[in-house]
């Protein structure tokens, strides 16, 4: 099949390269522009998209944002069969949506309709949902919320991060969108419509979001650590420097006023939370290396008895 690719992070590179391998025609590759990185924002970097698609010899298209008659002329110049999308990072116009003969898919790494939207990996963890998976949906204009083709269901495990979780999905993905394809191609794909009482909305993860409230249950807590790990780094303010947290499990049976350091040792740093404590294991405060919480309290960068700042 002819397909057109749109993707930019790594999280969408399992899949172009699964296409690839399966002997679908990868006509070209639409990705986000290269962006600047590092201290001095000097060096721009290509997409993870990109490279693959440079690697195996496949036409990039980077365009600011996918439309106007210019931009859609030159997809027709592919004449693709097949839009696929993973994480690009637009959303596409109704024009471009239809222009490939047979439309365009998405995968999406949710059991739709649960978790529609832009964060669904990190949403999925905050909630305590024992299990996720990918869905590949034909595209629709609103917000992932076409019929869905196919569905690969994974657990989550106790102590999964969300960067672990997402390389798990972007390879199930990747397996999901070879047997949607190929049941397209027998003609036995089958598009069952989203149950529209049942959706349940991810939005995109702001500064705000990844604080963490230590007033909350400690369960809780140790959700967000885990959701935001490594990415951005759930955070919050201790000796008035701002401190990302990493590597948590919840204690149900320490007692203290919520955000109190309660003890630093081998388990890491305990703190008190709204019920129970977590312990945290490693911590990056800023301007400095991440490091085990216990060699952050033997510099004296923390005390027992020390207290995290609550959110306003």
């Amino acid at each position: 099949m002819r397909i057109l690719f749109w993707g930019t992070p790594e999280f969408a590179t399992p899949a172009l390269r699964a296409l690839i391998e399966e002997g679908h025609d990868v006509v070209a590759v639409v990705t986000q522009p290269d962006r600047p990185q590092g201290r001095s924002r000097s060096t721009l970097v290509p997409s993870p998209v990109k490279v693959v698609a440079l690697e195996e010899g496949i036409p990039v298209l980077q365009p600011e944002r996918p439309r106007g008659e210019e931009f859609l002329e030159t997809l027709r110049g592919f004449d693709p069969e097949l839009n696929v999308v993973v994480a690009y990072g637009h959303l596409l116009k109704q024009e471009v949506i239809d222009l490939p003969t047979r439309g365009t898919l998405n995968i999406h790494a949710s059991l739709l309709p649960r978790w529609r939207g832009a964060a669904p990996i990190q949403a999925a963890i905050l909630a305590g949902d024992e299990l996720t998976g990918v869905s590949i949906m034909r595209m629709v204009l609103a917000l992932d919320a076409g019929p869905v083709l196919h569905v690969e269901r994974v657990p989550i495990e106790p102590q999964t991060t969300g960067g672990e979780l997402t390389e798990r999905l972007a390879e199930v993905g990747a397996e999901g969108i070879v047997e949607a394809l190929a049941l397209m191609e027998l003609g036995e794909a089958t598009e069952t419509p989203q149950d529209e009482s049942r959706v349940t909305y991810a939005a995109k993860i702001d500064r705000a979001a990844a604080r963490l409230d230590f007033r909350a249950p400690a369960i809780e807590v140790a959700r967000a650590i885990r959701a935001y790990d490594p990415k951005p780094g759930a955070w919050g303010v201790l000796r008035d420097t701002e401190v990302r947290c990493f590597g948590v499990r919840p204690i149900t049976d320490r007692r203290g006023d919520a955000g109190e350091v309660l003890e630093i040792g081998e388990m890491g740093m305990i703190i008190a939370c709204g019920s129970g404590a977590v312990a945290i294991e490693t911590v990056h405060p800023a301007g400095k290396r991440r490091l085990a919480a216990l060699d952050w309290h033997q510099g004296r960068g923390v005390q027992v008895g020390d207290r995290w700042d609550l959110p306003a």
